[in-house]
């Protein structure tokens, strides 16, 4: 069953991982400028505003998950598809906004459906969990390095060919997911989530991980390109990449043994205490690339172990059928309005101030993440290790 579930996961990110990185050259061939490229590349935060919460609204709802993910995948497919008959600016912009409006259901709802399968009475199994989403990882970086070799082989005019067979392997995968039983269906609505907003700890959680993604934001959006300003060449870029990706792995496969150790409060403050770190060292020692190595081999606690954190915050925090509007808040609190707020941010205060700025205050986002996670804790009265099972 769960081998399903890491399938799915495997593909999402695969092709996010052939998206992402390798969409900006094909609209680059296009003859698109580099503000239209930035325009279109930032379609994918501002539908992680509000598209996550409609597609959880409605899976808590309905109960009907797997077939929402299906639907979703779906309509990835056919937009991807269309893909391949597009060249203009605004029909190539319409056909990716409509492929990142369905494609931003699939987590919050794969996510609250596989958190469902592994209700314990403790919570989360968090063992299980990590073997199923560091199969995500691997899909990613499989993804970029594999199609980086291809794309340079076949040239870039058939990238959209493998956006199209990457969503139909997507699509084949949701397919496999297991159906809804008729019980988890429901009549009645769902309870509202405002309630839960209002508490205090769960208001400094969803505080905590904004600032800690929006820390990390100056990573995915101009690392790199920090990098090449100091004269590092793509391949040093791309092994800086590849070893966080490969923490991040290492974690999710031993998160059994190692998670346990702290509560996912703690966990929360050690991240944002580990992020403000490895910032100042990425803002100080971007000239040493030792001090980088060591920086980005912090990538399995500040992301890998963050997300396990949260994942499992959420969780305890939102029950039953609100679950999917839980995971869905964590999509847009920490990926949609800081992924927003740090690309347009970052962007004028390296414009103004240079690269190293951005990464100081990266530093400082992760202060504020810190002191938003220690709120949280003491709202929630969790500063003591939380006992947990299934240690594997």
């Amino acid at each position: 069953m769960l081998a399903r579930f890491g399938t799915l996961s495997f593909f999402y990110f695969a092709a996010i991982g052939l998206f992402n990185p390798y969409a900006p050259l094909w609209f680059q061939s296009l003859g698109f400028s580099t503000l239209l490229i930035g325009g279109i590349s930032a379609l994918q935060s501002v539908t992680r505003l509000f598209a996550p919460y409609a597609w959880s609204w409605s899976g808590d709802h309905s109960g009907r998950r797997t077939e929402l993910i299906r639907l979703a995948s779906f309509g990835a497919l056919v937009s991807a598809l269309a893909l391949l008959g597009v060249e203009a600016a605004l029909p190539v912009a319409l056909v990716t906004l409509c492929m990142f409006l369905a494609n931003s259901g699939v987590v919050p709802l794969y996510e609250a459906l596989l958190s469902q399968h592994l209700h314990t009475p403790q919570g989360i199994d968090t063992a299980r969990y990590g073997r199923v989403r560091m199969w995500g990882s691997v899909g990613f970086i499989v993804a970029v390095t594999a199609f980086g070799a291809l794309l340079e082989w076949t040239g870039i005019a058939i990238f959209p060919t493998f956006v199209a067979c990457m969503n139909l392997l997507l699509l084949g995968a949701a397919l496999r997911l297991p159906a809804t039983h008729t019980a988890a269906v429901h009549a009645e609505p769902a309870p509202p989530v405002l309630p839960l907003l209002r508490r205090p700890e769960v208001a400094w959680f969803f505080a905590s991980i904004f600032f800690t993604v929006l820390a990390h934001t100056s990573l995915y959006a101009f690392f790199s390109l920090y990098l090449v300003s100091l004269g590092y060449g793509k391949w040093a870029v791309g092994a800086l990449w590849a070893v966080s990706v490969i923490v991040e792995i290492v974690f999710f496969w031993y998160q059994g043994r190692w998670f346990p150790r702290l509560s996912a409060h703690r966990w929360l403050e050690v991240v944002a205490g580990l992020t403000t770190l490895r910032f100042v060292a990425t803002a100080a020692g971007g000239a040493w690339a030792p001090v980088l190595l060591l920086a980005q081999l912090t990538h399995a606690i500040t992301f890998a172990a963050h997300h396990a954190a949260c994942i499992s915050l959420v969780h305890q925090l939102f029950p039953g059928r609100l679950r999917g509007r839980g995971q869905a808040l964590y999509t847009m609190l920490g990926y949609g309005f800081s992924g927003v707020l740090g690309g347009l941010g970052g962007g004028w205060v390296i414009s103004h101030l240079g690269f190293q700025a951005v990464f100081w205050a990266a530093a400082l986002c992760g202060v504020a993440a810190w002191a938003c996670a220690r709120l949280a804790s003491t709202a929630a009265g969790t500063l003591q290790p939380k006992a947990r099972t299934n240690d594997s």
